[in-house]
This record gives C-alpha cells, structure tokens and sequence, in this order.
C-alpha cells in the first residue's frame, strides 16, 4: 500500500455537489449570471446588535486568549434559558450541555467519541450529508432508512433492527428536515425515544431549523419527551435563526453521557470558539427574539414566491412547513436525465443552480433542493430561466 493511500479517506465517498459546483464556477468566469440555489448559505446580515456585541467584546484584549473548549459559563447558563423559555425543558448547563463550532462539529465529534468501529447507525436517506458521513468517517456500520412520502418510517425502523447484526447503536435524525423540508410533531419524538430504548440505541436529534418553520406550525424539541435525556442529545446552531452561518456556533444538550463524552473530545480537539463569538451568542439567545421573527417573514416569503413561480411554469411542488429549502420531484420528462444531470442542463440552460438529490443519498435521486438564499427579484429570474427549459 502507498504511503499516500488513507483507507478513512477512501470510505467517503465522491462528493456529488462537486460536479455541478464546478460547471456554477466555470459559467461565472465565463460572465453568465447565475442565481445560485444551491448550497444553503444564508445571505441574510447577521441582525446589528449581535454585531455589535462582537466588536464590542473583540475590542477587549483579555477575550483574545484561549477560551474553554466546552463553551464559557454564562454562554450555557443562556443555553439552559433558552430551553426552558421555548420548550419549558431544565438542563444543567455544567453537565448536560456543551457548546460547539457550529453543529457540524458537533455531531462529527460526538459520532467520533461515541461510536467505535463496526458499530451499526441508523440514518435516514436522503440526509443532510455530515449525518451518514460523521459514521463513515468515526469508522461506523451505516445503515440508510428510506425517507419519503409513501413509507412508514418506523416500519422501515423495524425492519431494519430484524435484519441487522449486531444489534444497531444509534439513530440520527433531524426535523424540520434538510433535505425534504418534512416536519414532526411531538408524538414522533415519543415514538422514536420508545424505539431507542426499547432497542438499547443511543439517539442524536439536529434542530438546526428550530426557528425557520412557517403556515403556524412551531417545531417541537426532542428534549421535551419524558426521558428523552436518558438516551439522546440534541443539537442547535445558530447559524439559520439568527443569520450567523460563518461564525460556526452551535451547542450540543441531553444526555449526560454523551455531553461528557463531547466535552473530553473536544478539550483534546480544540479551545472553543473564539471567545467574543461566544459573547455575542449569549446576546443572541437572551436578548429580543424579533430579529428572528423578522429572518423566518423573510424566508417565507421566499419560499411562496417560488413554490408560485415552480407552479406558474407547470412544475407543482409542495410547499414546506420547515427549513429554509424546496425539496422538488424532477418534473417527469427531465426524470431520465437522473438528479445530477438535470442539475447540471439546468446550469446550461436556465442559468440556475440547485443541488441534485443524489448528494443526499440514493433515496434523494430523482428530487432536487433549492436553498431560499437569493432575494424574491432573483427568485422571479430564476422562475424566467426555468420557463424555457419546461417549454422546450
């Protein structure tokens, strides 16, 4: 074997966004316009008084040292607040939470401190790719559950704990889900905690889209299940409901177990984030929540102005009550050229990015997700380049 051989690289396997990234990159340099609505990167400011916080706190030089890898005490003290102002959960901030650089982080850690190798996780597919890869990359068995309209997911749990050994470990799930834009209500929590424990199986949640929830619907947290802490964490960023996606800030919460582990990866791994961050998040949690009122109005809009645009061409897609995504069933003419060539003639033809379904897993194949981060004029240009792809 080669020096260079790495045999954890070559588990991963090839990254499907790459291809259409590269086509979007290549139609830039050559002066073609496209309006990107692919990855989801928010373009929203960060709100100004979060902003100012940090610059504040930036200015004072004892916060340029190395902070503490768990996060600093008052940031997990406005944790703890924050859940039990929106959920009506208590946490201890010293043992049932930890703060992360962003959740990416913080599940790829947590994985890596609590599963060994060859041991068997369930997740979804399609999925948001860190949740299969944190496995595959932590040395982990994965086992895909189908994720769609016309299946029972906990059918598919079922079956899936009959036909494998050895028995699985954990299960990983997100809701308001990224891709599809699928939403639970708290009766799936309680199923899913019944599974866990009934099959001795640890349990990650990711409620990166806790906020960004439109039409009434509020997502529920899987803390608030009676005994959810026994077996499972749950996971927040802040990076969608207060626009803050580059400063990586997130935090892990539950079962003490799996914090601690986080806890001792990570003061092995890193210093936490860079202190005035954690300084601003704390005036993020606390302080009023309308700046992520005003984010969500934003969104939403977004999203009818192109589920209306989709419909007005004759592409009828559902309308998601989470996420700031559109997951889209390929119109059926286009099903033959498979996820990602469709995205990558829709490059060519409508000058319009999207990411193909592929990049989420097998069961994503034949979908597509628009990511809501361009403005409605921008959204209303990409509704024009559709237009002449479906009336070819």
């Amino acid at each position: 074997m080669s020096q260079f051989e790495f045999r954890r690289m070559k588990r991963l396997p090839p990254y499907v966004f790459a291809t259409v990234n590269e086509l979007k990159t290549q139609a830039r340099r050559a002066g073609e316009d496209i309006v990107d609505l692919g990855m989801g990167n928010p373009d929203l400011a960060t709100p100004k008084h979060i902003v100012d916080k940090l610059i504040e706190a930036a200015r004072k030089g004892t916060n340029h040292r190395y902070s503490a890898s768990k996060g600093i005490t008052k940031l997990r003290h406005a944790i703890t607040g924050w859940y039990r102002r929106r959920y009506n959960v208590d946490l201890d901030p010293d043992s049932e939470t930890v703060v992360t650089i962003g959740a990416k982080e913080g599940l790829s850690h947590l994985v890596l401190a609590t599963i060994s190798p060859g041991d068997v996780v369930f997740s979804p597919n399609p999925a948001y790719p860190i949740h299969p890869y944190s496995v595959i990359i932590a040395g982990g068995d994965l086992r895909s559950i189908p994720l769609a309209r016309d299946r029972d997911f906990f059918e598919d749990l079922q079956m899936a704990v009959k036909t494998t050994w050895p028995s699985p470990r954990m299960l990983i799930i997100s809701y308001p889900h990224n891709p599809t834009g699928e939403v639970v209500e708290l009766d799936f929590f309680e199923k899913v905690v019944d599974f866990c424990k009934a099959h001795d199986m640890l349990l990650i949640h990711d409620l990166a889209y806790a906020d960004l929830t439109f039409d009434g619907y509020k997502a529920p947290s899987l803390l608030q299940v009676k005994g959810a802490k026994d077996i499972g964490v749950e996971l927040f960023s802040l990076s969608k409901s207060y626009s803050m996606a580059g400063w990586r800030l997130g935090f892990v919460c539950g079962n003490r177990e799996m914090v601690n582990a986080l806890t001792r990866i990570k003061s092995y791994l890193d210093y936490g984030a860079f202190q005035p961050i954690q300084i601003a998040g704390i005036i993020a949690l606390n302080e009023s929540q309308a700046c992520v009122k005003e984010i969500v109005e934003t969104y939403r809009k977004r999203r009818d102005t192109l589920i209306k645009g989709l419909k007005r061409i004759g592409w009828d897609v559902p309308a998601p009550r989470g996420t700031m995504f559109v997951w889209a069933e390929i119109p059926e003419r286009f099903k033959h050229l498979g996820s990602v060539d469709f995205s990558k003639m829709l490059i060519h033809e409508a000058k319009v990015a999207v990411s193909p379904g592929l990049g989420f897993g097998e069961y994503g194949e034949g979908f597509v997700r628009f990511a809501l981060v361009e403005n409605n004029h921008r959204i209303n240009q990409a509704i024009r380049g559709l237009r002449k792809v479906m009336q070819e």
